[in-house]
Formats: structure tokens, sequence, C-alpha cells
């Protein structure tokens, strides 16, 4: 792209009378210094006394590539040679100065009228009103024409561009390229990529032109060779040779001098696409440290913003700066935007970080927002604390309260991820009967709507909580809804057939009057434990281990229980002991004679919400199920087993848990 650029120059200089006939050709042919011979790419690109190709100059300029276009820039000329305006406001009349720059007191007034213009109208409305200004003042002009009209990779009314009043602005900018400070010049040149003009266009070719030579003198500072950054990853992409030489002056600066504006500008950049692959990692390694003693000063945004850099660039070895920035948010809670707040919540998950402190805030301020923050943020909430399970009853209650009003609003994906939430912790808000009523209804209004595997995940939540969508039942057994389900070439995953399965064993198990249609087998599973998001938590082994010790000396061998026994009904009990119809004890290899079944289940902390002694959804479901299969359930939790301080202890209570009305023998 560089070597092009210096191609581009060339023809400038053959056919730059054609540009900008307002300003006449004196200043362009001062900038791209006179010769009309080709000269070599590679001694213009190196500024080199002589020829650095060894074999002579193989790669000169082509004379018959034409005239370069300058896109919507300055199609045609803004006027002729001597022409007059009747009237003051007939044409464009303002003009960058150098010399005589506003004072910083009419720069700032300028400013901030620009930034409350809510349109691009408005901007060149005001833009027609100022006759002197600077060249950042010209260069934050096209920024906020470029804030009001992105949309997605285009503008949203490209015939802005035309405009007399901007058309002539950029003549200038292109102009008096050699003159713009540093900061105007890479602030313009990275609102030309914001408003997507054509990179050969002679305005953007002149800029790039002119940085690399303030580049080349290393005459940028810090914040300048990230504006530049940021522009040249919009023009070549990550693998830019400039853009190489701009990271090469970044890496000479030292961070631990870094202001905390350089510091944050420096992670944008990296952010942005320089620093992924782990490219640079030395570098973002004595940012962090540098960071994490400057973190206290950072605004919410600073905030957000680092949160969001560490979760792109997957800086898993950066937990002290994840752990002191998650201090940081809940200091600045209730100062962050809806978008920040979601970014740092987002981080947050995917670092696996949660904080008692930021719980509390966040139990401080959603009750107080849930009716009006946007529905990403209220779902990015829910999806937080679903995904680290913490049961808030204080945010938990705001959300349903707030669905039942704001649903009809939300996202297919916004209102299943919320309900998930209540599935996955095993929570019903004291509204619950309001709530499920809103979901039915958008379920009826909206079923086609919602993504396959989206809609089954909801489903299989409500389950969790003892919800059963038996009116949907018909449309997801039947064949149509199970082809939408397979991904394309992959059929089915385990997941999504354990799913299907419990939500079909739940309907007959728990709603005898369902009439509708079945499940096929060939849909089916044998098991829900599946790699990866499993339906039930496999028993933690150290925990496993003391109460099988523990059962041992109680019931006398171990040859009087069984363990991890899978079940005809697709459950895995931690241990399963037989009894016979006078109440003793059967080996756990015995077949007939066996009157009744009990499930002991081991539960450990995975198997609860985090801060609360709440059993999750799914193993909520699992122990329901067993009940009404037969077994009789024991819950053996880790909270009570923990507090046993010897083998006495231990064997007492899990006699009177199993067998609370029998004599215990002594062996």
């Amino acid at each position: 792209m560089s070597l092009k650029v210096i191609q581009g120059i060339q023809l400038l200089r053959q056919t730059g009378s054609q540009f900008c006939p307002l300003y006449g050709l004196g200043r362009i042919s001062r900038l791209l210094s006179a010769p009309v011979e080709p000269l070599c790419i590679a001694c213009l690109w190196t500024s080199a006394d002589r020829c650095i190709q060894r074999q002579g100059c193989r790669k000169l300029s082509h004379p018959d590539r034409g005239r370069m276009n300058l896109s919507t820039i300055a199609k045609e000329s803004f006027y002729t040679t001597g022409s007059v305006g009747i009237h003051k406001d007939s044409v464009p009349r303002f003009c960058l100065s150098q010399w005589h720059r506003p004072t910083d007191r009419e720069e700032k007034d300028f400013l901030d009228r620009l930034h409350s213009c809510s349109s691009s109208r408005h901007v060149l409305r005001l833009l027609r009103m100022v006759e002197i200004m600077s060249d950042t003042m010209a260069a934050e002009v096209l920024h906020r024409v470029a804030d009001l009209e992105q949309d997605g990779l285009t503008l949203k009314d490209p015939s802005v561009l035309e405009k007399d009043t901007l058309r002539s602005l950029c003549c200038q900018l292109e102009q008096d390229s050699s003159r713009l400070t540093e900061a105007g010049l890479v602030s313009a040149l990275l609102a030309c990529t914001r408003l997507y003009l054509d990179p050969w266009s002679t305005l953007v070719v002149r800029l790039v032109s002119e940085s690399q030579e303030r580049l080349d003198r290393a005459q940028l500072s810090l914040g300048q060779l990230c504006t530049l950054g940021h522009a040249l990853l919009a023009l070549e992409g990550p693998g830019s040779g400039m853009l190489e030489q701009v990271m090469e002056q970044v890496q000479r600066q030292e961070p631990t001098r870094w202001s905390l504006q350089e510091l944050t500008s420096v992670y944008g950049l990296l952010q942005a696409g320089v620093g992924k692959e782990t490219r640079y990692q030395g570098l973002m390694n004595t940012m962090h440290s540098h960071a994490v003693s400057v973190s206290s000063h950072l605004d919410p945004s600073a905030v957000s913003g680092l949160f969001s850099t560490l979760m792109v660039l997957n800086q898993t070895q950066a937990m002290p700066l994840v752990i002191s920035l998650c201090k940081q948010a809940v200091r600045h809670m209730p100062k962050f935007r809806d978008e920040e707040l979601g970014l740092v919540l987002g981080a947050l998950m995917h670092f696996g970080h949660s904080d008692h402190f930021l719980v509390e805030a966040m139990e401080r301020h959603v009750p107080k927002t849930a009716f009006t923050a946007h529905p990403e943020t209220v779902t990015k909430v829910m999806h937080y604390f679903g995904r680290r399970n913490i049961l808030s009853p204080a945010v938990f209650d705001a959300v349903a309260e707030s669905f039942v009003y704001r649903a009809d609003n939300y996202t297919t994906s916004q209102v299943a991820r919320q309900v998930m939430s209540f599935g996955k912790l095993g929570y019903l808000p004291p509204n619950a009967g309001e709530f499920f009523r809103k979901v039915e209804a958008i379920l009826h209004t909206r079923f086609s709507h919602f993504q396959p595997r989206t809609l089954l995940n909801m489903l299989h939540s409500c389950i969790l909580v003892e919800r059963f969508p038996v009116n949907f039942l018909s449309k997801v057994f039947n064949r149509f809804f199970l082809q939408q389900l397979q991904e394309q070439g992959k059929g089915l995953d385990r997941v999504v057939l354990a799913q299907l399965t419990q939500l079909y064993m739940t309907v007959k198990l728990e709603c005898p009057f369902y009439a509708g249609p079945r499940l096929l087998p060939s849909y089916h599973v044998k098991n829900f434990l599946t790699p990866g998001r499993s339906l039930e938590t496999l028993v933690d082994n150290h925990l496993y281990n003391c109460v099988k010790t523990g059962l041992v000396d109680l019931l006398g061998a171990r040859a009087y229980f069984a363990s991890r026994v899978l079940t005809p009904y697709c459950y895995t009990l931690d241990v399963e002991i037989k009894l016979d119809e006078e109440g003793y004890v059967l080996p756990a290899s015995r077949i007939d004679d066996v009157f009744k079944r009990i499930a002991v289940c081991i539960d450990d902390q995975k198997r609860f919400t985090m801060n609360e002694r709440r059993l999750l959804g799914k193993e909520a479901i699992k122990q329901r199920h067993l009940r009404l299969l037969g077994y009789e359930v024991v819950q053996v939790p880790y909270y009570e087993f923990e507090k046993l301080q010897n083998k006495t202890e231990v064997i007492e209570y899990l006699h009177k848990k199993i067998f609370p009305l029998s004599y215990r023998l002594s062996w």
C-alpha cells in the first residue's frame, strides 16, 4: 500500500493541475517537487541519494496509468479561475490557519456546538458560519459527520460528501497537508477512513505521504502514533509496513512514564487488531503491570475499555489487572453507561471472575435501572449472574418485574437469555405467574421468530423451575423443527438430544394429562452426563471418597452399596442402596427381592448457587424426577458433611440421614 501511495504521488505530479484549480498549482508543485521524468519508487520511499536497487531502477511510475479519481471529494472543480462570489454566502468562505489560530476558548466553543449537532445538515450549517478554523477543528468536523452517518461499513447518506462546504474543506486539507500540525494531520487521515473515502483519492494519498514523512522524522507523539495506527489498520490492515514502523516507535517508549490517556490509547490500538495472535506480548505484559499501579485513577470509560481489550486479546495471564479493574468497577457502578457495563460484565464472564463487592454494587444499582436500562444491558446482567451461578433475589425480582412490562420490546434472544438465567439457578420470582404468562404470550405471537436452539434452551429452562410448556411441544417434537435443530452436516449434538429427552421425560412424569406427540426413540439419549454442558454434575471425588469411607463403616462392607449407577431413566446416581421388604440392606449386585432403592446425592459446592445454599436448576429437577420414579432421595450436602470432626460423627450422621427410623447395629 505504501509503495502504491508513492506511485499515486507521481501521478499527482503529472496531473495535479486538474484537481484543485481554485488554489492554483504553486503549492502542489512545491509539495511534489517538480521533476517530470519517472523516478524510482524505491529511491523515493527511502529518501536515498542514489538508487538502492542492485540492478538499477526497474519499478518506475507508468504515465499511462491515467488520472486517479478523488472519489466524492473533488470530482470537478469547485470554482473556475477568476470566479467572483456574488454574495458572501454564495460559496464556502473559510481558511485553515496555523498563523492566526482560533483561541482555545473559540475552539472549545466551536467543538461544543459541533458535538451538539444532531445531523450532518446541522454540521454543514455550522461549518458555513466559520471563516477561520484550525486543522484540528477541521478534522473534528469530518469525525462528527462520520459519527452521524456511519451505518455498519457504509454511510447512511453518501451524498453528504458531495456538499460543496465539505468538499471545499477536504480540498484545503489536501492542499495544505504539508502545513498541518501532527495532531490535525493524523486525525484528518483517520476521519477519512471513517468516512470510507477511496484510499486512492488525492486527499488520502497526500495525508498518508505527509504522515510517512513525519513518522520518518519521529515527530509524532504517542497519542498521535496511536491515531495514525488506527488509520493504517483501516487502510492496509495489520500487515502494513508503515504500521510496523509505528509500533517500533511505540515500543521504544517506556510504559511506566505514560499518562493514563496514552496508556488507554495504546491499549485501544492493540485491541483494534495490532495485538492479535500474541504479537507485542512483551509490551502488553509491561503495560499490564503499569495499569495495575494506576488503575485507581481510571474513569468508567477507561475501565470498561481496558476490560474489553483484555477480553479481545484473551490476556488470561493478566488476572491481577482483571481483579484490580473489578475493584474499580464496584466504585464506578452508578456511573457506567449501558454499553460500558455490558463490556465489564462480558469481560468478567470471559475471565471467570466474580467479586461479592461487585454483586452488592449491582444489587444496589440494577433495581433502580431495570425499567430504563437498554434491554441488552439488562440481559447481560442476568447472563452474568447465571454464568457465575450467583443468585441475587434483589436483582432477579427487579428484572422479572421489568420483564412483564418491557418484554414485548425485547428481541427473542434477550427473552430467552433472561428466562434461561432463572432456570439455571432454579429461582422463581414473586411474580412468577405474571412472568411466565408473558413468556407464553411471546411464544404464541413470535414462536417462528426464535432460532431453534435458542427456543429449545428457553423451553428446557422452563421445566427446571416446574413450568411446563405443553402448549408448544407439538411444534418442538415434529420432524421439521428437529431438522432445523441440526447443524449443517453435523446432525444433532448430544446436548440437544439430552435436552429433548429430558423435556419429554418431564411432561410424561409431571404432566400426566399430556397427550401430544411423542419424541421418537431415535432422538433419545441413555445418559444425561454429556461432555461440556452436561444436564447433571459429576460427583466431587474428594467428597465422594469421604462419604464412601463412612458408608463402609456404617454398612459393614463395600458390597452393600453401588457407586455412579446409571439408571434406565438417564440419570446417574452417586450412590445406590437397595433394601428388601423388611428394610434389610441387600448386596449391590442383587437384582431380585429389591423393595426400595435409596439414591444418595452427594452434593458439593458446584451443585449449588455460589452465594446461597440453593440447588441449581438441573440438580433440583434430577432429585425431583428421582422421587417421581420411586427412589428415596437422601441428600448429603457439603456444608453439613464438612462440619463432621471424626469417624464416629460421620457414621452417626450417615445413619440418621439414610436410616432415620432404624436402630444402628455395631460391627
